[in-house]
């Protein structure tokens, strides 16, 4: 598909020589609210055209909607644009002039010891499974600050998590560290406010994470990580369970509000999330500050449930520093964020 910016607007065009479609539509969570945007041509053979303004955002995720003429519809990506990988499979990118990929993807930096993790939890009734990174050379008794993520092998696998680590540990642009990449068990129940999971990370699987690699006594010494849900139920463990966490880096946190997102109301615990928000969001709440970074897509829904904990956390007395990515909801955009705005309140929470 040929792209280009003309006056503010974004043009799309995209061939169709053999007149194989009879309708042709874009799909992207930048219009989430709106049906797929159709593409228009004058006739059979020539491109399909679509023209939107310019979105709050130097990238586009997309799929393509195609119809054929027998009635068949399939979401396709792009043949001629690059992919981004997503644990729902494969989109097509639109990188727009303003953008700019990290630099530290290109650095060739030596890998750091990567070890299985698995710990046992009695109230989940399962084992949480991972891995766990420390910089090369490490010895194995060496108590270091953890790093705890949520969804930690999809931050892996999709937000190159792992070469970020090595990149900067490298350049000694982070403070030595571990990182402790949990995989969810079953990521829309516990991370959606979750008592149960939030007992269990306090009281079990941070415990246990403790036995396999050491750490310096307190809570300054684990800052959590995570994004979207798995920032959610971050925030609601260090609510619930004070001490457990010394600082937290949020991104794009799933902070619904029964007011400004009924589109989320048929996420099963939906309810449950508000009602929890609607604590963090009370000013006569109790509360611990700690040191909070966030990120959020400039483009994304979850911007106005944002910058409102952005708000309700720094009138609690939390140090909290809100950075606006110029992107979407996806693994890219957390990818993108993590430096500077990760490496600063690591230096903050650890200086």
């Amino acid at each position: 598909m040929q792209a280009a910016a003309v006056a503010g607007q974004i043009v799309l065009r995209y061939p169709d020589p053999a007149a194989r479609f009879v309708a042709v539509a874009l799909v992207s969570e930048l219009f989430k609210r709106e049906p797929p945007r159709p593409f228009t041509r004058r006739r059979p053979g020539e491109h399909w055209e679509l023209r939107f303004p310019q979105p709050d955002a130097d990238r586009l995720e997309y799929l393509l909607l195609l119809r054929y003429a027998h009635g068949l519809s399939v979401l396709a990506c792009d043949p001629d644009a690059p992919a981004a990988p997503g644990p729902f499979g494969e989109k097509s990118v639109l990188e727009l002039p303003l953008y700019a990929a990290p630099a530290w993807l290109e650095v060739d930096a030596e890998k750091g010891v990567l070890r299985p993790l698995d710990l046992p939890s009695r109230r989940l009734r399962a084992r949480v499974e991972g891995a766990l990174w420390a910089p090369p050379g490490t010895p194995s008794d060496e108590p270091l600050p953890f790093l705890v993520v949520h969804d930690g092998p999809e931050y892996a696998a999709y937000s190159q998590l792992l070469r970020f680590l090595d990149a900067l540990a490298g350049a000694r642009r982070l403070p030595p560290l571990r990182a402790a990449l949990l995989a969810p068990v079953l990521r829309n129940e516990h991370y959606s406010a979750s008592a149960r999971y939030a007992a269990a990370l306090a009281d079990e699987l941070l415990p246990a994470l403790a036995m396999q690699a050491p750490s310096p006594p307190g809570r300054r010494w684990r800052v959590g990580m995570g994004a979207s849900l798995g920032a959610l139920a971050l925030l609601h463990a260090h609510r619930r369970h004070p001490g457990t966490f010394g600082a937290l880096f949020l991104q794009s946190g799933s902070f619904f509000r029964q007011r400004f997102d009924r589109q989320e109301a048929g996420f099963p615990r939906f309810r449950r999330i508000t009602r929890f928000m609607g604590t963090v969001l009370d000013a006569a709440s109790p509360h611990d500050p700690i040191p909070i970074g966030m990120t959020c897509g400039s483009a994304e829904e979850n911007l106005r449930n944002n910058r409102a904990v952005a708000v309700a956390l720094t009138a609690h007395g939390y140090p909290v520093a809100l950075h606006e990515q110029r992107d979407a909801h996806n693994w890219v955009a957390w990818r993108d964020s993590l430096d500077p705005h990760l490496v600063a309140l690591l230096e903050r929470a650890w200086a």
